[in-house]
């Protein structure tokens, strides 16, 4: 296996964003077309585990993180998925009320956002929750 790993490698070369192949499907990895073979649900899940475990550590960069029950961690995590470190940093209110433990002000904030009308329910899910401490 490791034989035929190495040789396919060389011969489709390895990518690691999406391209169009020689006939134009989209692909990626070593030749994975992902036009006509997309992804199993297995490797959903993987690429989805990888993801949260960066988001994960990203978190951990706000020294308020540690303080917050699962629930409010994950709106956390949540938000760095979706948004992105650098502009989920960007809300500056909203990192200074989690900073004091006004969690009140922090959801408001959330609400107060273009991404709020971007995302609609799912800000309102996601402020409850992180103001109630409780999962929606």
């Amino acid at each position: 296996m490791d034989k035929l790993i190495k040789m396919l490698r060389h011969h489709e070369g390895v990518r690691h964003k999406p391209y169009k192949d020689t006939v134009g499907k989209l692909t990626i990895g070593v030749g994975r077309n992902l036009d006509d073979n997309g992804l199993s649900d297995d490797e959903i899940d993987y690429l989805l585990k990888n993801d949260i475990n960066r988001c994960m550590s990203e978190a951990m960069t706000y020294d308020w993180f540690k303080d917050l029950n699962d629930a409010r961690r994950a709106v956390v995590l949540s938000l760095l998925f979706n948004l992105g470190k650098p502009r989920y940093d960007k809300f500056v209110n909203h990192h200074e009320a989690m900073a004091d433990g006004h969690m009140l002000i922090a959801s408001k904030e959330l609400l107060d956002s273009r991404w709020a009308k971007q995302v609609g329910r799912r800000a309102d899910e996601m402020a409850k929750q992180l103001e109630t401490g409780e999962w929606q």
